[in-house]
């Protein structure tokens, strides 16, 4: 691969034919992603007919990258349950206890994994007679007006073909960062998300909680691929939609074979529990967009419930795409020739030289080379751009994978250079420079306050004391349900509650 220094080489016919629809929009020629591996909804986001309807379990996306500030460590981040809308309260977004979650590495190229990282999450209620997710401002993730709570612990499981070797507990009770309510109920979620990053043995970081969706895309590919004229495409679909994310930072000879065979595959699954009580994965991720472009709907759940090993049952999908078929349909774009070779050697092999494992087994997973260091700047087409740190070796969050993919799906190493994409070049909000590198969720105070308000009222700093009140009664009440809480800007208050009058003491915090 060469770096690509010109915009649409070869494809003066396609910039002729949009011009007129990109002309408004100011975007670059063929600046359409032309639908794309991103379809529907993103990389992995309600990609399958049975794991649509089970949001905790469905797995959007993969990354894998050595870290930027720490080289000799490799980050793995997986995420979960597509398109939290931040104010989607009363019941915010919760892993399932159901569940194993699990982030996979195949350090040999077998096509097996050789080590396991599973997570399984335990909810806390505090008080199960109110419907507030906190009943207070929360300072801190043991902060008792965070009333519902995570914990969750993780396992290492060491395999030898397909076999557990060994299982060790590598963390136990490690608190999650909550959902990001909005400003008065977490008025420094910063603060919560920095303690719930906890440093584990042997030099390894792990996190869970909210973040902002990292995949950026424009998802109106199912519009008949943009509009048929590329007329809808340049924003972010995913803009202010939530996620919740999983981050492990281990160090890389932990995880890597040897220092002579330092590549490995990553991908994430999740297991639900049945009635029986025995665990049948539902969800599968490795290389972003496979399963919503690539495999049809009659393979969807099967790919979903399948291992790489089992690969070769998926090999026409990848050899015989649909999606060059349907650009040339709508853009009259020749399709690359089949069989595709190009894509197995990228999406199932590695990149020979780069990041295929000797001996490798065709499979698709993420590889990443950790002998690569990090680049001084990232370019966001990763190694078609001449930046070998980026897709498809390994994903980090800045890779615009839905552009890299595209482009590749229509030829460009086979000589059918183009520069097509989807307008969307970056994510809505900045990563962050450290682990756990995710941008902080989208508060779900995120618009603007109300005519005539400050945000400085105190009501909300009393409701805690108001459901748990520290008095006692001091006269009674006929039937009374919760009217309201008197909020005098002295130490106290009434609470008409039940059939008592109940009197409290407020609590006074800072901003």
């Amino acid at each position: 691969m060469t770096p690509k220094t010109s915009r649409i080489v070869g494809r003066r016919s396609l910039a002729t034919l949009v011009c007129g629809a990109l002309a408004t929009g100011g975007l670059a020629a063929a600046g359409v992603t032309t639908l794309e591996p991103g379809t529907a909804s993103a990389s992995s986001h309600r990609e399958a007919p049975l794991i649509s309807g089970q949001p905790q379990f469905d797995n959007t996306d993969v990354y894998a990258f050595v870290s930027p500030d720490k080289p000799d460590t490799t980050t793995l981040i997986a995420n979960w349950i597509p398109f939290e809308e931040p104010a989607g309260g009363p019941n915010f977004f919760t892993f399932a206890e159901d569940a194993q979650y699990d982030l996979h590495i195949d350090n040999n190229g077998d096509a097996q994994g050789e080590l396991v990282f599973r997570y399984t999450f335990e909810t806390h209620v505090k008080n199960d007679k109110t419907f507030l997710y906190n009943t207070g401002p929360v300072e801190s993730l043991d902060d008792p007006d965070l009333n519902i709570t995570q914990t969750y612990d993780i396992e290492l499981l060491q395999l030898k073909d397909q076999q557990l070797v060994k299982k060790t507990t590598y963390a136990d009770d490690i608190p999650v960062a909550p959902s990001n309510v909005g400003k008065a109920s977490m008025p420094d979620y910063a603060k919560l998300r920095a303690q719930a990053v906890h440093e584990l043995p042997g030099g390894a970081t792990t996190f869970a909680g909210q973040a902002d969706d990292p995949f950026f895309l424009d998802l109106r590919v199912f519009d008949l691929l943009y509009g048929g004229n590329l007329s809808e495409v340049g924003n972010d679909t995913l803009k202010e939609y939530n996620v919740n994310s999983v981050a492990l930072q281990v160090p890389t000879d932990m995880i890597q074979e040897s220092a002579d065979q330092p590549i490995i595959g990553v991908w994430s699954t999740t297991q639900r529990k049945s009635a029986s009580g025995e665990y049948r994965q539902v969800s599968r991720l490795g290389m972003p967009l496979v399963n919503e472009v690539v495999n049809p709907i009659k393979d969807k759940d099967k790919f979903n419930a399948s291992a790489p090993w089992n690969d070769a049952d998926f090999l026409q999908n990848v050899t015989n795409p649909e999606l060059p078929k349907l650009i040339e349909a709508i853009y009259k774009i020749p399709a690359p020739k089949e069989p595709r070779n190009d894509l197995v050697d990228v999406f199932l092999k590695g990149v020979e030289g780069l990041n295929q494992p000797p001996h490798v087994r065709p499979s698709e997973m993420l590889r990443l080379n950790t002998s690569i260091k990090p680049a001084a700047k990232e370019k966001r087409l990763g190694v078609l751009d001449g930046d070998n740190a980026g897709f498809p070796n390994g994903r980090r969050l800045s890779d615009d994978v839905l552009d890299i993919a595209l482009q590749v799906v229509e030829g460009e190493l086979v000589g059918s250079k183009n520069d097509l994409g989807d307008a969307v070049d970056k994510n809505d909000q900045k990563f962050e420079a450290a682990f756990p590198y995710v941008a902080q969720p989208t508060s779900g105070s995120r618009g603007p306050l109300a005519k005539g308000t400050t945000g400085t009222n105190d009501v909300r700093n009393q409701i805690g004391d108001a459901l748990q009140p520290a008095g006692g009664s001091t006269g009674t009440m006929d039937d009374t349900t919760l009217i309201a809480v008197s909020a005098a800007s002295g130490a106290g208050g009434f609470l008409l509650v039940g059939t008592g009058l109940l009197w409290w003491r407020s609590r006074r915090r800072a901003y």
